[in-house]
């Protein structure tokens, strides 16, 4: 069977599967399931056109790699065939542990188990079932490898995960100002001594990159109409769990069945076949069919939220510099008990707080220029722009949600 596959990409064309191993991995179930993983969660509650999945992203990032490895080696630096595959199937597995939702659901459905923790399990697992052929790509996943300019290009402030997705993620939404030219960055990338720098000539291609993530953040990540809708199904899915745990009826596929019921840790994903094998099928088809089920639930509170969700009667939200007052919070939940006869303990279902951070660009992970003299810069300290110094600060806004229909 021929494995050298062209699949064809509404952003960058023909992309090119270049192995056997990453045709078998890429067919592989736990990828597959990549393809029902929606990329931004519920931002096409706002973008309608934000319908592109994990699935498009990885083969994306994927073939961006393709592409830096070959820009490099022009430039003179040694990347064996081992090497280029292993860090093509490293980035292509870097979401690979995504849950339902993407980010969403990391805190009600797996409470304290990142994305990545799970990620690393999976490709584990996947080396196991092609007899160690991922051995190095794990390496790289996890910076072990020596050479540590590959682990930079799969994470790292301007790895090609981040160039994809600003990339797709501004194609989709049709967010324009979010814009980066992927092409020039892929040809200002060098190494020096094994690190991932940007040669000086592409000082205002980074710029724009910085910028773009901010505004990105701001217009799509966290819209607050997209965490508002995002704060309905993490509360949605914390009453199905406490419904199911207390012994209720929560009719829904085996999968979401399995996690609705037990906590689990990342231990279990490690120490019990069941864990990652149940993950292996769970995605954002399980959440909605279930959505559609509970709309009928007996449960009001179960029945309310997510009628409301599927039929987009989402929540407002009020987004603020200053920290949310208690008083604040207790005036809204005493109004929601009132308004749906509610206990003041449940109204935690209804009203939602915290916060949310844009952070562009942080120091503590630099993105390092290359000078003509052989420096390296930081790039906030080079730019002649004084609002990159501004984005590399963390910017921090507190929220505060809950339904229209209650009056204050």
């Amino acid at each position: 069977m021929n494995k050298k596959k062209i699949i064809n990409d509404p952003v960058y064309g023909f992309l090119h599967i270049q192995s056997d191993l990453i045709f078998d991995i890429i067919q592989h179930p736990h990828f597959q399931r990549l393809r029902h993983i929606n990329q931004l969660g519920m931002a096409e509650y706002v973008y309608p056109g934000a319908r592109h999945t994990r699935f498009q992203h990885a083969l994306g990032a994927m073939h961006l790699m393709t592409r830096a490895i070959e820009s490099l080696k022009t430039k003179g630096i040694t990347i064996s065939d081992l090497e280029a595959e292993a860090a093509q199937v490293a980035v292509l597995l870097h979401d690979i542990g995504h849950g339902p939702f993407s980010h969403t659901l990391e805190e009600s459905l797996l409470p304290g188990i990142r994305h990545e923790s799970i990620s690393y399990v999976l490709m584990n697992k996947l080396n196991d079932a092609f007899d160690g052929s991922l051995d190095l790509a794990l390496k790289i996943f996890r910076n072990a490898y020596p050479r540590k300019f590959f682990h930079q290009l799969v994470s790292s402030q301007l790895d090609m995960d981040r160039l994809d997705y600003l990339k797709r993620d501004c194609f989709y939404t049709g967010v324009e100002e979010g814009t980066i030219g992927v092409d020039r960055i892929i040809a200002m990338l060098a190494v020096h001594n094994d690190e991932l720098v940007v040669e000086e000539k592409g000082i205002y291609n980074i710029e724009n990159f910085i910028t773009s993530r901010r505004l990105m953040y701001w217009q799509v990540y966290l819209h607050k109409t997209a965490v508002a809708a995002e704060r309905m199904l993490v509360n949605i899915i914390k009453r199905a769990r406490a419904l199911k745990q207390a012994g209720e009826r929560v009719p829904c596929s085996d999968a979401l069945q399995f996690f609705l019921t037990g906590n689990y840790t990342i231990d279990d994903f490690n120490s019990h076949s069941n864990v990652a094998e149940n993950f292996g099928k769970l995605d954002d088809h399980d959440i909605w069919g279930a959505l559609k089920l509970w709309q009928n639930h007996s449960d009001d509170i179960l029945e309310g939220l997510s009628t409301s969700l599927l039929q987009r009667k989402l929540f407002q939200i009020k987004f603020s510099n200053e920290s949310i007052k208690k008083e604040t919070i207790e005036k809204v939940k005493q109004a929601v008990a009132d308004q749906y006869k509610v206990l003041k303990a449940e109204t935690a279902y209804y009203v939602s707080f915290g916060s949310v951070s844009n952070e562009a660009y942080t120091e503590g992970q630099k993105i390092n220029l290359l000078m003509k003299d052989g420096r390296l810069i930081d790039i906030a300290q080079a730019s002649d722009l004084p609002n990159i110094q501004a984005l590399s600060k963390v910017v921090k806004k507190n929220y505060l949600c809950w339904p229209k229909n209650v009056s204050l």
